[in-house]
């Protein structure tokens, strides 16, 4: 009879939090009507504070649980501290956007802590079978919220589309899976690690094969190029907290697993995928930035941004080593402060039945919203890497990584996609200060969860780039304990 693998509970205590609340949500949401169901945001609001809190409880606690196919280590314990971060932003900023559609209260909250438990499992998977289930439970709750604005045509385009598109990502990821198992014998990442470089010549090249299975597999979840192209038109189709959570939350979720497999687990053999990653981060950086100078909606601009801050993280996915790893994760945090804090404020411009999401739209509006106006500087200069906000503070340590490891040429092509950059990033905040017209608005003040949500992002965008010190510590001491 075969024993059953302990458990330890303490381990997986942030997931069970989150998981436990979205429940709630869900049978709360049975009896929740009208004004109540603005409490139903506050529930899941004050279930990941709750989750947050067990992990700085448990900062120091290294341990595992189900024979080590979920592991408790500083490095899964900093993601679901982001994780918490940003999905609790995007439930601030919902509160007021809901009240513009006709989005099922209930539903949308439930939806986006079962998403968030999915990325939390995916941070602390210690074995693939386990990445995987986090990567399906995030993935099938984002199609959802993706076509949850069923009235609208463009939401359930975006949610067929990321559907298709990610089932058939998900096929590779499989497969590379398999490969694996197949070289090593084991779904363990600890075995896997182990196992690599001592196999035959056949399971050499069945790791190689496997590897490249899960590049697609990960380039796809975080929209590295070529497996970019669902992103412009489902970022633009979704809601638009929809989209605010898949650019920062799916995409740190995909470099949460992307790291520790590659990073840790498959570091053995850097040469056979680095040069590959290195393509990788040259082609997305640039078909981003060059795509986003065309672009005439705000989301589609975004989208395009955020494919190209894909291609500098994978510049420290290049460069590697200790500097490199802590700079993805403190380039994660400040991401995720200023492109939560952009889409903010195209939910702040946007009315009933008028999204405003065309850049005409935001003519004038620095002078007629003087708190939006000063936002949306902080956060295009922080996107464009402009001193000395958290955009140029994150850049700084991944194209400084890249130089330590001798990738000078990679560097180079980093900052010269930066300089592109600040041409649409400015661009908007041209619109906004030098030309006339543009849509109607309404004071961000009579909308206080969206206000709050601004307010907390410029905070930490500026915070993130004036002390950057202490974070990077953080940061640092958090990739240090995958070794």
């Amino acid at each position: 009879m075969i024993a059953p693998p302990d458990i330890s509970w303490l381990a997986i205590l942030p997931l069970l939090i989150i998981t436990g609340t979205a429940v709630v949500v869900m049978v709360a949401d049975l009896w929740a009507e009208g004004p109540d169901r603005e409490g139903l945001g506050w529930i899941g609001l004050v279930g990941l504070v709750a989750a947050a809190i067990a992990a700085i409880a448990l900062w120091n606690t290294h341990a595992s649980s189900f024979a080590g196919a979920v592991v408790i280590d500083r490095y899964g314990l900093f993601f679901t501290l982001l994780f918490c971060v940003a999905s609790g932003l995007t439930l601030l900023m919902s509160m007021n956007y809901l009240e513009l559609t006709d989005i099922r209260t209930g539903d949308y909250y439930s939806l986006v802590l079962f998403c968030t438990a999915g990325m939390v499992l995916m941070a602390t998977a210690g074995d693939l079978i386990v990445l995987f289930l986090g990567l399906e439970v995030m993935s099938i709750a984002a199609y959802i919220l993706a076509g949850i604005w069923r009235e609208q045509m463009r939401s359930n385009e975006a949610a067929l589309k990321y559907f298709l598109l990610g089932a058939f990502a998900t096929g590779f990821l499989l497969f590379g899976i398999a490969l694996l198992y197949g070289a090593t014998g084991s779904t363990t990442l600890a075995t896997i690690g182990k196992s690599v470089g001592r196999g035959s010549a056949d399971q050499q090249t069945l790791l190689i094969a496997g590897m490249a299975l899960l590049i697609i597999g990960f380039g796809f979840k975080v929209a590295a190029v070529p497996f970019h192209v669902w992103t412009p038109d489902v970022y633009e189709g979704s809601p638009t907290a929809v989209t605010a959570l898949m650019a920062v939350g799916i995409k740190a979720a995909g470099f949460a697993a992307f790291v520790r497999v590659f990073l840790h687990t498959l570091s053995s053999l850097a040469t056979d995928w680095n040069h590959v990653l290195w393509m990788l981060a040259a082609l997305t950086m640039t078909v981003g930035n060059v795509t986003a100078l065309l672009q005439r909606n705000i989301k589609r601009m975004l989208a395009y941004s955020s494919i190209a801050h894909a291609g500098y993280l994978l510049v420290g996915m290049v460069a590697g080593g200790e500097a490199g790893g802590s700079a993805i994760l403190f380039y994660l945090i400040a991401y995720a402060m200023m492109t939560l804090g952009a889409f903010a404020v195209v939910i702040a411009l946007g009315r009933r039945g008028q999204p405003n999401e065309n850049l005409e739209d935001y003519a004038g509006v620095g002078f007629r919203s003087p708190f939006l106006g000063l936002a949306m500087i902080v956060f295009m200069l922080s996107l464009a890497g402009i001193p000395p906000l958290g955009g140029f503070i994150g850049k700084f340590y991944i194209f400084s990584a890249a130089i330590k490891s001798g990738y000078v040429g990679l560097a180079v092509i980093g900052v010269l996609n930066s300089v592109i950059s600040v041409y649409y990033y400015v661009g908007v905040l041209v619109r906004m200060y030098m030309t006339d017209g543009g849509a109607e608005i309404v004071a961000p003040s009579g909308r206080p969860y969206l206000f709050a949500t601004l307010l907390l992002t410029i905070v930490g965008t500026v915070l993130l780039g004036i002390f950057p010190s202490s974070l990077f510590e953080v940061a640092r001491q958090a990739f240090l304990a995958l070794s």
